[in-house]
Order: C-alpha cells, then sequence, then structure tokens
C-alpha cells in the first residue's frame, strides 16, 4: 500500500532520471521536442491520478498520508508542472548553462523542474516535521539552481543570490521551530502532537509558542506574507520565466498545503496562539502586495507584488479557521493555477519575440496576437476579481468564509473590509496591463508585428481560458473536490 500511495512521486522522479539518460545517450536535436514530451508525461499522469483513491490511515511511521487532501494537491501540482514546461520547452531557446550552444543544459532544466515537483507531492502528503522539513529543502533547494539557471545573466544570478540566502534563513527559523517544538512535546508528528495538545488545560509553554512561531516563519517565506516577502519582487523579475511561474504556482500553492497542514491537523487545539496573528499577517500582506505594484512597470515584477496580495487573500480563509474557509483556500489555489498559467504562457510568448519583459513590450498585444492578448486579458481580470471570471468566485468564497467568523468576532469585519479595499485598489494595475493590450499601440515599430504561437502553447493557452470562464460559471467539480479535501480536518 505504501508503493501505491507514493506512485506519483516514483513516477515524476524517474522521469526526470530518463530525460537526463535519454539526452545523455540519444540527444534530441530540438530541445522543445524534449519538453513537449515530459508536459506529455506529466499530463498523462494527471490523468491517472484520478484514478487512484485515497487511502485511510498513515505510512511510513505516521510521516505521510494519502488522503484526500494530499490527492487534491498532487494534482494541483501536476497540473502546475505541465504549464510550466511547456512555457519551459518555448522558453528553451534563451536557456543558457555557461556553454556556447545555447542549448546546452535544457534537458537538465527540465529533469529539475521534474524533481522540484517530485518534492511538491511529498509536501501533499506531510504528517511530520521531519518528511516537512525534508520535502521542503528538496523543493527550496532546486529552485535556488532554477532561479540563477541563466547564469550569464546578473538578474537571474541575483535573484538565486537572495533566494538563497533568504530561503536558507527561513529554513534554519523552521528547524529551530522543530526543536522548540519537539523539545516541548517530545513529537513531530501532527496526529500525536494534535491529541497531546487537545488534553491541554492552560495555555501552551513559552518555549511550545516560540517554537510555533519559528514554523511559522518559515512557513511565511514560502508563501510569501509580510513580512518575509521581501525577496518576492526582484526573484520574481531575475529568474527564467518558467521559474517565475513555478514559483508562483507550485511552490505557493506547498507552502499552503503545508500551512494547512501544521495549522489545522497539527496545531489547532491551541489556535488562540495563532488565529489573531494570522488576521494582522493577511491585513498587512494584503495591503502591501496591492499598493507595492501600482508603480510597477515591468510585468513579471508586477506579478510579483500581485502574488503576495494574493496570499493575503488566502491567508484570509487560513484565519477564519471553519471548513468554510479551509475549503475557499484550495478552490482558490485551484483556479489560481490556471489564472496564473495563463498569464505566464502569455508572457513566455511576447518575451520570446520581443526580448523584453515591460508592460510597454505588451502595446497593441490584441491586435499582434489576439490569442495571447486575450489570454493575458482573461487573466488579469480573473486575478481582479471581475465576475464571472473564476477569480470573482474564489474571493467570494473566502469573503463569506471570513463573514462567517466575523459573526462571533467582530475584528473579522475589519479583515473583509481591508480584503475589499486591496480588491479595489488591484484594479487600477491590472486594468493598466488591460489598457496595454487594447488601447495602446506599440512604442517601438520592431515590435509591432504579429507574435507567432505554436500548437502546444496555444492548447495550453485554451485549456486556460476555459478554465478561468468555466470555473466561474459552473465551479460545482471543484468546490466538491476542496470541500472534500478540507473535510479532513474536521472544522465546523
Amino acid at each position: 500500500m505504501a508503493l501505491y500511495a507514493t506512485q506519483l512521486e516514483c513516477l515524476l522522479a524517474l522521469w526526470g532520471i530518463v530525460i537526463l539518460l535519454v539526452d545523455a545517450f540519444s540527444p534530441v536535436p530540438n530541445k522543445r521536442t524534449l519538453g513537449y514530451m515530459a508536459a506529455g508525461f506529466v499530463v498523462v499522469a494527471l490523468l491517472y491520478s484520478f484514478i487512484l483513491r485515497p487511502l485511510d490511515g498513515t505510512f511510513f511511521h505516521g510521516m505521510y498520508r494519502f488522503d484526500a487532501f494530499a490527492l487534491y494537491f498532487k494534482r494541483l501540482f501536476l497540473l502546475a508542472l505541465a504549464g510550466v514546461l511547456v512555457m519551459a520547452a518555448e522558453f528553451s531557446p534563451l536557456i543558457e548553462s555557461g556553454h556556447a550552444g545555447g542549448v546546452a543544459g535544457v534537458a537538465e532544466f527540465y529533469a529539475l523542474l521534474m524533481f522540484c515537483a517530485t518534492g511538491m507531492l511529498l509536501i501533499a502528503s506531510v504528517n511530520d516535521f521531519i518528511l516537512l522539513f525534508v520535502s521542503l529543502e528538496l523543493v527550496t533547494i532546486t529552485f535556488y539552481v532554477l532561479a540563477s539557471y541563466l547564469r550569464r545573466q546578473v538578474q537571474s544570478l541575483e535573484a538565486g543570490t537572495k533566494y538563497l540566502i533568504l530561503g536558507a534563513l527561513s529554513s534554519g527559523f523552521t528547524v529551530y521551530g522543530i526543536a522548540y517544538i519537539f523539545g516541548t512535546t517530545g513529537t513531530t508528528n501532527f496526529t500525536t502532537l494534535n491529541a497531546q495538545l487537545a488534553t491541554l488545560n492552560a495555555p501552551p509553554s513559552t518555549a511550545f509558542t516560540f517554537g510555533m512561531l519559528l514554523v511559522l516563519t518559515g512557513l511565511g517565506f514560502k508563501i510569501a506574507s509580510v513580512p518575509f516577502q521581501i525577496w518576492v519582487p526582484d526573484v520574481y523579475q531575475g529568474a527564467p520565466t518558467p521559474v517565475t511561474a513555478f514559483l508562483a504556482v507550485g511552490s505557493k500553492a506547498a507552502g499552503f498545503a503545508l500551512l494547512l497542514r501544521v495549522l489545522f491537523a497539527g496545531l489547532l487545539p491551541v489556535q488562540g496562539s495563532w488565529a489573531a496573528l494570522l488576521l494582522v499577517l493577511a491585513s498587512a500582506t494584503l495591503l502591501y502586495g496591492n499598493l507595492g505594484a501600482i508603480p510597477q512597470r515591468n510585468i513579471k515584477r508586477l506579478l510579483g507584488y500581485s502574488s503576495i496580495g494574493h496570499a493575503g487573500y488566502m491567508l484570509m480563509g487560513v484565519a477564519a479557521v471553519n471548513a468554510l474557509g479551509a475549503g475557499a483556500v484550495l478552490f482558490y489555489l485551484g483556479q489560481y493555477a490556471f489564472t496564473t498559467l495563463c498569464a505566464f504562457l502569455a508572457i513566455v510568448a511576447v518575451t520570446n519575440a520581443t526580448g523584453s519583459d515591460e508592460i510597454s513590450s505588451f502595446s497593441g498585444l490584441g491586435k499582434r496576437s489576439p490569442i495571447l492578448g486575450l489570454a493575458l486579458f482573461l487573466a488579469m481580470m480573473s486575478l481582479a476579481g471581475v465576475p464571472p471570471l473564476s477569480g470573482f468566485f474564489g474571493k467570494f468564497q473566502l469573503f463569506a468564509a471570513v463573514i462567517e467568523r466575523a459573526q462571533t468576532d467582530w475584528h473579522y469585519y475589519v479583515l473583509a473590509g481591508i480584503g475589499a479595499a486591496a480588491v479595489i485598489i488591484s484594479l487600477y494595475f491590472y486594468l493598466g496591463v488591460a489598457k496595454a493590450i487594447y488601447i495602446q499601440e506599440a512604442e517601438d515599430p520592431a515590435n509591432a508585428g504579429p507574435i507567432p504561437v505554436t500548437k502546444p502553447m496555444r492548447a495550453a493557452l485554451y485549456v486556460c481560458m476555459v478554465a478561468i470562464i468555466g470555473l466561474g460559471i459552473f465551479q460545482r467539480p471543484l468546490v466538491e473536490s476542496a470541500v472534500k479535501a478540507a473535510k479532513i480536518f474536521q472544522l465546523n
């Protein structure tokens, strides 16, 4: 049964190794083909995952779970990986690894993405702080390499260095926090920890609370919440665009998967020690992300600040500490994956053609490439929460969860008000991108020509656009999946 529970991780890791061996012993002349093959395999694995059924109990000495929550996130990570691999295939001519060939290191880039996703699949099933740390480091260390992969570009090296320094610092916080929790409770298992804390007749000890705060600090770095968000704009701008997309979709989802597991599976009995803190962090993250995005003129940097703002929205659902909030966070992550992938697919195509990721280079995109213009426009409007797109319903659920909690704690009305203000603020910079797409004319005549879109890219864009519109109108399948996954926490 343990093999059944871990088969997706095994398949993904094995396929990453196969890609390296194929490139080493039978090189594919066109590296895009290899990327499309990798994406096709991941799509097959994603479809296969719908045959799998959750299992009761735990594996590997209680460290690993294969429940509905884990399966939901595994599918989300496979979806993100498939989209990112299509982007990486399109981006492959620009990938350098210090060699003169221009395509050297491309297969390694694909493999690193798959190994990183393997760590994410492990994260979905975490039920112990030890496995949490191991799987988190597998993801983080891989991102250190991926962020600085274009090592001839100063921006990429800067992005990798900043992510390395701050990531190592967050890992230090996490492991120290785990040590404090283990030292005060004698366990690192979430289920055992929850049972112990439920028997407490007094507030937890100072040492335990301190350890809990250190762990939350480490997780705050992964989800890019204030005050741990400093790395986001520079890393998003400097990293290769497919890596930026994977950070925005995969890494953020992994951070929230861990946050939900830790808080609701392990620390729920002491929610009085952390719920108020999350309320404050959600408010600060909402304001910082949306206000910081206003002056940005680089679209990847703008989406970096936007990502911080969306972490704030999802923290609203976590801070509500109710069943509606947990389900809303899972639904939001699902629709956010399609929306963000759609945006970055369009960005990769445009930057490949123009060599620039400044917002001005997207001027007149609606005329130069109607499909890219429409895809980026829909993504921006969904991120803004404009009905009837999926982002609107995602935000609606999160606000509903906060209002429900506000019936017993008036402070949550303040959080809802700050969230509403953040939505209004975000309309300004999202509509600015829409203005560039459909109203402004291209400033540089050299960038005014049509932009070619390959068939795999076109297919990926259609899937994302259908999902953005479809999940805004017919939400039931994803809502039911999210609610089923969130039920494992037995929240009210």
